[in-house]
């Protein structure tokens, strides 16, 4: 075995790459079409049956072995190294992104499942011992796959993003494949061409990682309708900071946050009127909010102090620290009132023996796992522990006319724990028609009796006025559930929002 040293490590090194492409498939296609359950299991389940696929057509492979162990990582390497880019590209100019995703996958499936079975051959024309060979090549190649897939999450999409991921595996394919040809050129037909198209191959990878920046911000520039001033890949999201003349526009992983344009209608609804229904101003709790606009609503309250959790510190240092945003929030991040904690807040609830007159949940909406969890029946009943008697509840909800069965869902979850709830919402042009749930446990007419709220005269507002707010409660035919519709609650245990959520991207792209 040790003259095919190489060759096992190469298998460890394909199995690993092989991996982080799966990944970077599954990761790319969450963030662009969104529903990441169906993504990432359509990704594993039709790249083991290509797996199946390869190594059932590698019986027809009857000679030149090495040749087509070098064409085996020559094919991974081309194909995986390219494969975030062509996806985006494909969402860019293709009507049809699915097509260009599963021949992603079943190309790389297939040529990934066609190695064990050619290595076993090449290693037992001189190792007998099948048992041996095949211990060893099994051992690499789920080694591999474990370095893969640890990697990819802790340290390559965080530091290198998608572009500079996929064309560094790419490299180390073709890495392998030129050490491979120059190794055993003695036993591959035709090892001059090979002597010189793999290490071809391998320039045009490595400087693809090298101009990964440039290629995203020509795709940045292409998937959003203004012009990038910023873009950064932090360990959670991906932030875009876009600017057509006077409108600044920020981005998590594609999906809007904010227009300078109107964001002070979203966030004056979303602080004022759970501000004006409280008896306790004393102490906030946002739950994300991270651009700070919200915290600057909170900042007119002389009497507030604020204590933010979001979970990326990159978000709350780049609403701080670029002037653009931080002079939309009017430096809010900075006051000596708010305290920021940057860690998840499902584990801050867990863990906080603080009261707080108002709690205002600022998340982005459902459409992962991870997000549903903080639109789930136990998260808001530990919101509702960390609230002060007569304390108030005020949850964004994402759009009662686009996404109605998502809007109503977090109605009826929120009442499923005992909570009076008051549902409203407002036109935000960036958005659309947008909605809130504001919730309360203890007895409060004005949750009763909307239309009694006063917005405190003194807090100087561009939209919500003392006529308008009882309208925001008020809802149409069309942004109700249809007759007779079942409304399910959003459980820990049974996530109905993402399927509510992602149905509703569906219907309206």
């Amino acid at each position: 075995m040790k003259k095919y040293r190489l060759l096992l490590l190469t298998t460890l090194i394909i199995s690993g790459c092989s991996m982080v492409y799966e990944l970077i498939i599954s990761a790319v296609s969450s963030y662009l079409v969104g529903d990441s359950t169906l993504h990432y299991s359509i990704t594993i389940g039709l790249y083991m049956f290509a797996m199946g696929v390869g190594s059932y057509l590698s019986k027809f492979i009857k000679k030149d072995l090495f040749n087509w162990f070098a064409n085996i990582e020559i094919g991974v390497g081309v194909i995986g190294g390219l494969s975030s880019l062509l996806l985006f590209l494909a969402n860019l100019y293709l009507e049809s992104y699915e097509i260009v995703m599963y021949v992603e996958i079943i190309l790389i499936g297939t040529i990934v499942g066609a190695e064990i079975p050619v290595l076993t051959r090449i290693i037992e024309e001189d190792n007998k011992d099948l048992r041996i060979t095949l211990s060893s090549l099994f051992s690499f190649d789920y080694i591999g796959g474990l370095i893969g897939s640890v990697a990819f999450p802790l340290l390559l999409m965080p530091k290198l993003g998608f572009f500079a991921t996929s064309f560094m595996a790419g490299t180390f394919n073709l890495i392998c494949a030129t050490l491979i040809v120059y190794k055993y050129q003695s036993r591959i037909r035709g090892a001059k061409y090979y002597k010189v198209i793999t290490p071809v191959l391998m320039v045009t990878m490595i400087a693809g990682m090298i101009v990964s920046e440039n290629i995203g911000h020509f795709i940045e520039n292409g998937l959003y309708r203004d012009t990038v001033i910023m873009s950064e890949q932090t360990p959670y999201q991906n932030i875009v900071v876009t600017r057509h003349k006077d409108d600044v526009r920020l981005y998590i992983d594609g999906n809007v946050q904010f227009s300078s344009m109107d964001e002070y209608r979203y966030h004056e609804a979303l602080v004022h009127i759970p501000m004006s229904v409280t008896d306790d101003r004393s102490e906030v709790l946002i739950l994300g909010g991270g651009d700070g606009m919200a915290a600057r609503e909170l900042l007119k309250y002389p009497e507030t102090n604020i204590t933010m959790v979001d979970l990326d510190s990159e978000m709350t240092r780049i609403c701080s620290e670029n002037k653009i945003i931080a002079g939309l929030n009017q430096g809010a991040l900075d006051s000596d009132r708010l305290t920021i904690i940057n860690t998840d807040a499902y584990e801050y609830l867990e863990k906080c023996d603080k009261k707080y007159g108002v709690v205002i949940v600022d998340l982005p909406d459902p459409n992962n796992e991870a997000l549903a969890k903080l639109y789930s029946n136990v998260f808001y009943r530990m919101c509702g522990n960390v609230l002060e008697s007569g304390g108030v509840l005020n949850v964004q909800s994402t759009s009662p006319y686009y996404a109605t069965k998502s809007f109503w869902s977090v109605t009826k979850t929120l009442e499923s724990e005992g909570f009076s709830v008051a549902p409203y919402h407002l036109q935000v042009p960036a958005f659309g028609d947008w909605g809130f749930n504001m919730a309360v446990k203890d007895e409060n007419d004005l949750v009763t009796d909307p239309s009694k709220i006063q917005i405190d005269p003194s807090i100087e507002t561009k939209f919500l006025t003392e006529e308008n707010v009882a309208m925001l409660f008020k809802f149409g035919k069309d942004e109700m559930p249809a007759e007779g519709e079942m409304i399910e609650v959003n459980q820990l245990t049974k996530p109905v929002m993402i399927q509510y959520y992602n149905e509703a991207v569906r219907n309206w792209e």
